[in-house]
């Protein structure tokens, strides 16, 4: 009985009893059932929140009601120079459904540019130290009409390794340099366009970060910073956040920006995959179905097939809420309506946290989830989805489903390569790695030509993953990677193995007890746990 009134304590959170059915869980490319100890603690995310009837309405009146200025039409004269930044593949998770919301977006603005005389238009990708877009994924996101009209001379990716495309803007109070790409700075107007995916994204991250080169980035994205970040997934709580409004309020003391920031929900998928999204206690016979023949598929098929099958299935979010004007009442906003899609009321921590890691993060889209990836995302974001405390109790055992395959993408991420046969083997302390080899990546010439000529991540980036991972590192007492098919991928990232996840929860027991207590987060999960 009490079980089964602990399963009432929100409808996001569920209590495993003796008829609950098994639980899917993402393992990389793959979704296998498990049966999960009675007691267990599962966490759903929330039901997704309507979403707007009519996005583009909502749009133009953002536009036309902003917050903290003018609006939009009102700024705007004959001849003047403007910049356009938007967020780049990163945002959302897995890319949208087309039109993309930034399309809308984009194709609102600049019609009213074109009413109000404004020609002298840019649109950049703010991309920071990432990959650069593809063309075809340049125009998978803005549409045919824009990107006809734009690429390549005035639609194209921001290059932080271009000294003469940057500008050194200046330095906050604690000495943390900032120069950004010198078009958006020298402009008479810089406009962005934000999706705001987690708690994390927009505000003042998002020129400060989006736009600046490796030297600012250096100042922000360190070991320290995230270590006192409690969590990065908390604005008011994280060390990282508070570096980007320092930076960002320089930003505003030097440029005119205004901000588009659009709030989502989490509807992931619809139609053959919207099972993932439900408490498989309340499937469906068509449900069951519908999760028998995807598994069915992808046991036939080899791990590159499953992935581009994955990857070919956009996400189906929608707008909720769309702001408009000065970064920080937008941005106030903003998190205002996230947080009402994202917060799961959760009493008390748990002993064992288990977390399926899927193919999917900010940085393999259509690429590898390398083991620098699956580590990012379960100390990085999976470990850092709560705000007030951690879900999981200091020195808790953290379990991590994947395969943990040493694959890499040699076009996308080839630092990462060397990051991980190399350094790792010698050193996993972030401040070791940070002061004796991060600027020697960062400077590598074959490394910088990859990031500036090619579509790779910059030579310094496998560096700020490892540091993402870094507060989730010092609280967890051990990892345990369950499912891996290999013993050196989780012994260079300082992990154990097991074969399963039965195996991995009796040796997390051992360490922390028979009545340890068990919490399973339920992917694909973009949720915050409000811990009590």
């Amino acid at each position: 009985m009490a079980l089964q009134l602990r399963r009432k304590t929100h409808e996001s959170v569920v209590y495993i009893d003796r008829d609950s059915a098994p639980r899917i869980m993402p393992s990389g490319e793959d979704f296998i059932l498990e049966d999960l100890p009675i007691g267990t603690r599962v966490l759903y995310p929330n039901a997704p929140i309507k979403g707007l009837p009519n996005r583009e309405a909502a749009i133009r009146y953002a536009l036309n009601h902003p917050h903290g200025c003018d609006p939009l039409f009102a700024q705007l004269e004959p001849g003047m120079r403007v910049t356009i930044a938007v967020d780049d593949i990163s945002l959302p998770l897995p890319p949208m459904a087309t039109p993309d919301i930034r399309q809308t977006v984009l194709e609102i603005v600049l019609d009213m540019l074109t009413g109000h005389g404004v020609d002298d238009v840019h649109i950049i990708i703010a991309n920071s130290l990432h990959r650069k877009m593809t063309e075809w994924e340049m125009k998978r996101m803005v549409g045919p009409k824009v990107f006809n009209e734009y690429y390549p001379d005035r639609y194209y990716n921001h290059d932080a390794e271009w000294a003469d495309g940057m500008v050194k803007i200046g330095e906050t109070k604690h000495k943390e340099p900032l120069s950004l790409n010198r078009r958006a700075a020298e402009s008479d107007l810089l406009i962005y366009v934000n999706i705001n995916l987690v708690p994390m994204d927009g505000g003042h991250k998002s020129v400060a970060v989006g736009l600046c080169d490796y030297e600012s980035l250096r100042a922000h994205h360190e070991p320290q910073t995230i270590r006192d970040s409690d969590s990065y997934m908390d604005p008011e709580a994280s060390e990282l956040n508070r570096k980007c409004i320092r930076l960002g309020r320089l930003v505003d003391e030097h440029l005119n920006v205004f901000h588009i920031e659009s709030a989502i929900n989490n509807r992931m998928y619809k139609g053959d995959m919207d099972f993932l999204l439900k408490n498989e206690d309340d499937f469906t016979a068509f449900d069951r179905m519908k999760f028998e023949a995807m598994r069915y598929t992808m046991n036939k098929l080899p791990r590159p097939a499953r992935r581009k099958l994955l990857h070919s299935r956009p996400s189906q979010y929608e707008m909720i809420a769309c702001h408009a004007g000065k970064t920080d009442p937008v941005h106030k906003k903003t998190l205002e309506k996230g947080f009402e899609q994202y917060v799961i009321p959760v009493r008390g921590q748990c002993d064992i946290l288990v977390t399926g890691i899927p193919d999917i993060s900010p940085y393999n889209v259509y690429s590898i989830l390398n083991p620098l990836l699956v580590q990012v995302m379960g100390l990085g974001y999976h470990f850092n989805f709560y705000r007030h405390k951690p879900l999981l109790k200091k020195g808790g055992v953290l379990i991590l489903h994947h395969p943990c395959y040493d694959d890499f993408d040699h076009q996308f991420h080839p630092s990462y390569i060397e990051f991980f046969n190399r350094l790792l083997p010698e050193t996993r302390d972030a401040f070791v790695l940070r002061d004796k080899y991060e600027r020697e990546f960062a400077n590598n010439p074959s490394y910088i030509e990859m990031y500036r000529r090619g579509n790779a991540y910059h030579g310094a980036h496998p560096f700020f993953m490892w540091y993402w991972g870094e507060n989730g590192r010092q609280h967890v007492g051990k990892v345990i990677a369950a499912g891996a098919e290999n013993a050196h991928v989780p012994a260079i990232l300082g992990w154990e193995r097991a074969d399963n996840l039965t195996e991995a929860i009796a040796m997390a027991r051992s360490y922390m007890g028979n009545s340890a207590e068990i919490t399973m987060l339920h992917q694909p999960m973009i949720g915050i746990a409000d811990m009590e």
